[in-house]
């Protein structure tokens, strides 16, 4: 939703503000970070040359893409710069480097759903406590759906998503001859499925399908800290 839509609530636009800069400044340089790291771990090092080998979000940061971002709610940043000749193994290293964003995303989730069920195990003895945790475990829940709706969206097997790159390593010639010769029309059709909110449904059913597997994972650390306090 842009932020518009909450110019009659300054409270949750100033927090729609916080949160969309949270995503600008960490969660997209994560995502590219994972991207540059892997490439070089593959025996690429583009992305180091390129400077992108960096958690800092100026080198990472589309301006474009972060008032779109920020604005609207869906942006983008800057493609870390990669030259799969360079990689050990071809096939392989395409793979990891496109699948090191995403699973990034999903990492960074995992830490979100472990600090939230830290602080549901807390005991709260004052209003102002109550008051402060309240709007860290909102920002949390942020945090953790956005990192996961963006880790599922680049899995979508679509160019040029990270999604269509890990596909491209483990489909025959042929498939990939078809993806690259038809990729226009792919991106059309899944542009237009992604603005008609057809494509609402599965993702949706895959980010819950992963939330509750991160929140099964980390199941024994409520009752752990209730016992600790």
């Amino acid at each position: 939703m842009s932020l518009f839509s909450y110019l009659d609530n300054p409270t949750s636009l100033v927090l729609m503000i916080g949160i969309r800069v949270l995503i600008i400044f960490t969660i997209l340089p994560i995502h590219e970070y994972a991207h540059a790291y892997a490439a070089k771990k593959m025996g690429d090092n583009t992305a180091l040359i390129s400077g992108r080998l960096t958690m800092n979000p100026l080198a990472h940061v589309d301006i474009v893409g972060a008032i779109f971002l920020l604005v609207f709610g869906f942006g983008w940043a800057k493609p870390v710069p990669i030259n799969p000749r360079n990689f050990k193994n071809y096939k392989k290293g395409i793979a990891i480097t496109a699948a090191a964003g995403p699973l990034s995303n999903i990492l960074c989730a995992a830490i979100g759903i472990f600090v939230t069920q830290i602080i549901y195990g807390i005991p709260l003895r004052s209003e102002q406590a109550v008051i402060a945790l309240s709007y860290v475990d909102i920002a949390l829940s942020f945090f953790i759906s956005i990192n996961i709706s963006l880790a599922v969206f680049n899995l979508i097997p679509v160019p040029p998503l990270d999604g269509s790159k890990i596909l491209s390593s483990f489909a025959s010639a042929k498939v990939n001859m078809f993806m690259y010769s038809h990729q226009q029309l792919i991106y059309i059709a899944f542009l237009v499925l992604l603005f008609t909110n057809v494509l609402q449904v599965p993702l949706g059913f895959l980010s819950n399908l992963i939330y509750k597997g991160l929140n099964y994972l980390f199941f024994w650390v409520e009752p752990l800290m209730k016992l600790i306090f």
